[in-house]
């Protein structure tokens, strides 16, 4: 081999190397790629921005109630439910079937999961007057919307402790009820109509202790009742 040909070769090798490689990679590339599996709830995505409640409900207490209390019951149920039936059901399916087989762990972070997008979305569009059937509904039962708030406000006081003020279709009938901690009337057969969420974390950082003035002041200047005429209907 002539003298150029021998400092030729170490280029022809390595360029041969070089497509081998090449083609290797490409046919890496070119097979199925495994998906991933998703779990099997998802957290909606808050449908405003954190400060479009302010200054009922604070910015800030937007992004810790959605951002850590709320994603974290959806984090800690998609953990609780990896193997078992629940994966393939709703969410209002688990909260039912949880409840119905005793499964605190499951229910609750369920629950709390299920209370919160319906509690997100009940504030969307900003005030609004009750419409329709729902409007009948409530003078009605309640005499008017003041009354209906009255009812709201006053049972949410007597939550004692963490809970839920929840106003609900029974029938034709409207009702509202408290419960206590994830508890929701979904396993009842009732139809849920809005949730006012009376832990501290919904409001402590805007109203202390005063719970009463928040509730009331939630369902004054937050509350869509559009919205929930819309549930109603």
């Amino acid at each position: 081999m002539t003298a150029r040909a021998l400092a030729a070769a170490p280029f022809l090798v390595s360029r041969r190397d070089a497509l081998v490689m090449a083609g290797a990679a490409a046919a890496t590339f070119a097979m199925p790629r495994i998906a991933r599996a998703a779990a099997p709830f998802q957290q909606p995505p808050l449908p405003y921005e954190e400060s479009a409640l302010a200054p009922t409900i604070s910015a800030r207490t937007v992004g810790l109630h959605y951002g850590k209390h709320h994603k974290g019951y959806y984090d800690k149920l998609n953990t609780l439910v990896v193997g078992k039936p629940y994966a393939d059901m709703t969410l209002e399916e688990v909260v039912v079937a949880a409840r119905k087989a005793n499964d605190a762990p499951v229910f609750n972070n369920a629950a709390q999961a299920w209370n919160h997008d319906l509690y997100w979305m009940e504030f969307k569009g900003g005030p609004a007057a009750p419409k329709g059937a729902f409007a009948d509904a409530v003078k009605r039962d309640f005499g008017d919307l003041a009354g209906l708030k009255k009812a709201m406000t006053d049972t949410g006081d007597g939550v004692f402790g963490t809970g839920w003020v929840w106003l609900v279709k029974n029938g034709d009938k409207l009702e509202v009820v408290g419960l206590k901690d994830a508890i929701n009337p979904l396993p009842d057969g009732k139809t849920v109509l809005a949730g006012v969420d009376v832990w501290e974390h919904a409001y402590y950082l805007d109203w202390e202790n005063r719970r009463t003035a928040h509730v009331k002041a939630v369902l004054d200047d937050r509350m869509n009742w559009a919205y929930v005429s819309e549930r109603f209907g």
